[in-house]
């Protein structure tokens, strides 16, 4: 995956941006120990981006209409 913004150390720029609680010093410093730790950490990482002007990009458009998948089948059906 090519990233346009260089996150290696966000956690410690995250520490100096906001006053944060015990818990999520301990988590930042020492990484998750549960789901829920997890959950905070990717929203710690996502205030970080917001804050730092970070954008994720657009994901592709991968949708297909029911059409191009019966066509799709029926030229299968057809060639057996």
């Amino acid at each position: 995956m090519n990233k346009l913004f260089d996150d290696s150390n966000w956690r410690e720029e995250y520490q100096g941006m906001k006053v944060l609680s015990t818990i999520q010093v301990e988590c930042l410093k020492n990484g998750p120990k549960s789901l829920s730790q997890s959950w905070m950490m990717q929203a710690m990482k996502n205030d970080w981006k917001k804050k730092k002007g970070y954008k994720d990009p657009e994901p592709p458009d991968c949708q297909s209409s029911f059409k191009q998948w019966e066509d799709s089948i029926g030229s299968v059906t057809k060639d057996s």
